[in-house]
This record gives structure tokens, C-alpha cells and sequence, in this order.
């Protein structure tokens, strides 16, 4: 037999048995994890609100396990520059991190938020502030929508990190870039809601903090239609071992796809795979030191993107326009469309973001008698963009109304 054949029934085996055992099931470890709050404390943001978010955060954080060995907290304001409330090894319980929040005041100044991501990038993996090695990592954004500095970059770097990102925004924040910003699915990680109802999603988003905290859990993230990434802690070293890795599609139309990667490997992005379809991934970890059990996650890719079709243009007025397009495949991928309008001979455009499950908008403050170029872009999950243009004219007067037909007039006896 060849090695490499014996090889790959060996790990085969070795999966059977695992799957075996994952199927009897096991008992749920407490949840551990950095949890940090990052809250606008600036200008932006008025007292009363201040106020309700503060709350909102209490009651979050009430039942939660908090302590050494399970969750620990943590606080940074956003202002003009980020500030601390208390790092994660100040407080130890749930009532002295609830009083503490309580007592935390507003910072006012400036909206830099990108400048707090940069800090709490710092305070989730500096020791020094209480951050433990190895175990997951959450940030809880709260804010009115809006910045003084740009977000996207150093939230990236969060997430790059294996940060779980929830966002809250009680303000009129853009959608796209919060979508952006937030871990994906966007619809488990943001929510928006008017500052005096954070009470409605007080229990969701609680319970999806737990989930993101359970302690060595394969899960995967920046699912798209044809690839995911991989996440796990940091379970060997790179000289205590290795892991082995296989990929199995549900419905068997497909190979099994196997990898090794060295012991300080945390994530593996699993590429070129079919759209909407669930896989079967196992991490086994492999060690001549540690007993480690392997681990096991199913993971759905979305529906395959494909960009609007079909614009139609109607309601055509002088100074307006209706622009209607057939929605873009695999819904669940799509963030959100931009429609952009521009004249054809040249001169300003506008663009207009219409959110995931519209497709259409009426485009307003154009020029009469004037021929446009008018392109919708369908933006995804994954960070790609697809487009569909076509021209629309405006009319230089408004259409004549034809004349009512007048009514018949009355038929009277002669005298």
C-alpha cells in the first residue's frame, strides 16, 4: 500500500471515530472571554442618551458570568481621544462591574472612533490591562452612527485579529459601512435601534455574546459564496504539535479536502468552494504532549452573486426620475445598492445607497431635457461589487394632461 493511501485512510479513521464521539455529545464548558464596551461619550450624543446607553449596558451584562476563570469586562469611551473606565483585571464579579458602569460619566469632545479602535485594539491583547492569551475576544460598539475619523481600517485589523465585532447604533449611521464594519453576518452582529428601545434587544444580543465566547470552539467567519475562513484558539504551539484539517460537502458532491498546518496556526480560509452549500470542517489536533479532543463546526456558504438586472426607468419628470432593477442573486450576500447618475455629455453625479431588499429609488434635482447614464451596483458580503447601466432621459416640460372630456350637458324640456 502506498504511504500516502495509508496515510489518508489512517486520518480517515481517525475522523470516523471523532465524528462518533461528537455525536454522543459533551457537556457545555462555561463561556470565557475579553469583553470589551466601547461607548460615544462624545458631543454627538446628549446626556439622556448618554444615559439609556449606560443602562443598556448594565442590564446587558447583568447574568453574565463575570470573573477570573469565565468573562471579564472592560470599558472605553470614544471622545476625542479614547478613554478607560476600567480595564478587564479591575473588576472581578458582575454587581462591582455593573456599579462601575453605573458610575462611568460622558467624556464629551470629538466622534474618534477610529482612534478608540486603535486603543482597544491595544487594551484587548495587552496583559497589562487585564487581557488573557488565548481566549476569544468581543467588542460591543454602541453609537449614534456617526465619526470624526475613518472606522474601516482598524476595525479590520480587529477582526483580522479574530475580534468578534457587535454594533449598536441608535442613530442614523450609514448602513454599508456599518454592515462593513461589523462581524459578518451583519444581521447577527448589527442592530439598530432607537435609544430609548435597547431594552428589545437586550436578550439576543446577550445570547450571541455568549456564543462568541465559548471556549474552544471551531467556528467559522467572512463566510461568502465561495470560501470562509476558519477560526479556532490557540489550542498546541508550534512545538507541541500540528493540526490536521478536512472538508467534507454535505450532499457528497464533492471530494474531502484535507490540510496539516503547524501548531501556532489559529485560522485556515478554505477557498474555491460551491455557492450555498454546507460543509462538514474538523480540526484535529494533533500533539504528543496534550489530549486534545477535535472539534467540528458546520459551515453554509451564501447563494452565488449575481448582479442586478433589468433597470427599468419610469415616472419620468423634468427634475425626477424612478429607477427600478431586478434584485441581485443570493440575497443573504448582498449588503446593500448604490445607484449613481450622471449626465452623458458630462457634469455632477449623485449617488444614492438603497438597502438590501429594496430595488428601487427615485432620483430627484436632475436637469430637464437631459440624458443620463444611470448605473446600479449590487455591494456583497465578500467585499466584491457588481454593476448593470443604462440611460434615462429627462423630459424638458412636463407632458400636457389631455382635457377632461366635459360632461354631457343636461337635456331640459322646451317650453
Amino acid at each position: 500500500m502506498l504511504p500516502w493511501t495509508a496515510l489518508g485512510l489512517a486520518l480517515s479513521l481517525r475522523l470516523a471515530v471523532a465524528r462518533s464521539g461528537a455525536e454522543r455529545g459533551s457537556a457545555a464548558l462555561p463561556p470565557q472571554g475579553d469583553l470589551l464596551f466601547l461607548l460615544d461619550s462624545s458631543s454627538s450624543v446628549s446626556h439622556y442618551e448618554f444615559s439609556r446607553v449606560r443602562e443598556f449596558v448594565g442590564q446587558l451584562v447583568a447574568p453574565l458570568p463575570l470573573g477570573p476563570r469565565a468573562l471579564r469586562a472592560s470599558l472605553v469611551h470614544v471622545g476625542s481621544r479614547p478613554h478607560s473606565e476600567f480595564p478587564f483585571n479591575q473588576h472581578s464579579s458582575s454587581p462591582a462591574v455593573q456599579d462601575a458602569i453605573r458610575a462611568a460619566t460622558q467624556q464629551m469632545g470629538d466622534t474618534n472612533t477610529g482612534l478608540a479602535l486603535a486603543y482597544a485594539k491595544e487594551q484587548l491583547f495587552a496583559e497589562a490591562a487585564g487581557a488573557r492569551p488565548g481566549v476569544p475576544k468581543v467588542l460591543v460598539w454602541v453609537t449614534d452612527g456617526g465619526s470624526s475619523d475613518p472606522v474601516g481600517a482598524p476595525m479590520q485589523e480587529l477582526k483580522d485579529l479574530g475580534v468578534t465585532v457587535f454594533i449598536v447604533s441608535t442613530g442614523r449611521g450609514n448602513l454599508l459601512e456599518l454592515s462593513a464594519a461589523a462581524s459578518a453576518p451583519a444581521e447577527k452582529h448589527l442592530h439598530f435601534v432607537d435609544v430609548d428601545d435597547l431594552h428589545i434587544i437586550v436578550q439576543e444580543l446577550r445570547g450571541s455574546i455568549l456564543d462568541a465566547t465559548q471556549p474552544q470552539q471551531l467556528h467559522a467567519s467572512e463566510v461568502t459564496s465561495s470560501s470562509f475562513r476558519l477560526v479556532w484558539p490557540p489550542l498546541l504551539t508550534a512545538d507541541s504539535g500540528y493540526y490536521d484539517l478536512e472538508l467534507v460537502p454535505r450532499a457528497g458532491s464533492g471530494a474531502a479536502r484535507r490540510q496539516q498546518l503547524p501548531g501556532n496556526a489559529t485560522s485556515w480560509i478554505w477557498a474555491s468552494l460551491d455557492p450555498d452549500t454546507e460543509y462538514h470542517a474538523s480540526l484535529l489536533p494533533e500533539s504528543n504532549v496534550h489530549l486534545l479532543r477535535p472539534q467540528h463546526a458546520w459551515v453554509r456558504t451564501l447563494p452565488e452573486e449575481a448582479g442586478p438586472e433589468c433597470i427599468a426607468v419610469s415616472h419620468a419628470r423634468p427634475r425626477s426620475l424612478r429607477v427600478t432593477w431586478a434584485p441581485a442573486l443570493g440575497a443573504a450576500a448582498v449588503l446593500g445598492y448604490h445607484v449613481q447618475l450622471g449626465p452623458l455629455r458630462g457634469g455632477p453625479a449623485q449617488r444614492v445607497d438603497v438597502p438590501a431588499g429594496h430595488n428601487s429609488t427615485t432620483l430627484q434635482g436632475l436637469a430637464p431635457g437631459t440624458a443620463y447614464l444611470v448605473t446600479v451596483t449590487a455591494a456583497f458580503r465578500s467585499g466584491r461589487e457588481k454593476a448593470l447601466s443604462a440611460t434615462a432621459c429627462t423630459p424638458a416640460r412636463e407632458r400636457a394632461r389631455a382635457p377632461r372630456p366635459a360632461p354631457p350637458a343636461a337635456r331640459g324640456r322646451d317650453p
